[in-house]
């Protein structure tokens, strides 16, 4: 049942995409929903696409799960969301200095809430996090 739900998932997603997409080249939508739309169908098809490979190959899926569950590839996925992270951080912090000094407030401003934001979004998660474990 929970696979025929994530393939009906699948098909209302390129359905949706497809419909904004052709609704922004009527020029009923903007781009920007265009290109949403855009993304929404090669995001379904690629879904799709994957799943019916899952469903039909068993030594592919037995190959997958083998990798999603590996304790090194967890590790490495776990790093490389930490640097991205600390690097986040870094570049929007440095980012909100530049725009500042360019006369870009508006833009200094958001770049300085997102260092806010997402430093914020870690101290909970480690409170979260820490009370778990």
């Amino acid at each position: 049942m929970k696979n025929n739900r994530r393939f009906i998932f699948y098909i209302v997603y390129i359905i949706l995409g497809a419909t904004l997409f052709i609704l922004g080249l009527l020029e009923i939508l903007d781009s920007f929903w265009s290109g949403m739309g855009g993304a929404l169908v090669a995001m379904g098809s690629i879904r799709m696409v994957l799943f019916l490979r899952y469903r039909n190959d068993e030594s592919y899926w037995e190959k997958q799960e083998i990798e999603i569950k590996d304790e090194r590839n967890q590790f490495i996925r776990n790093k490389a969301w930490s640097w991205a992270g600390y690097l986040f951080v870094l570049i929007s912090a440095i980012s909100t200095i530049i725009f500042k000094l360019s006369g870009q407030e508006l833009l200094s401003t958001a770049a300085g809430f997102a260092v806010c934001i997402i430093i914020t979004l870690y101290w909970i998660c480690y409170l979260i996090i820490k009370n778990k474990y």
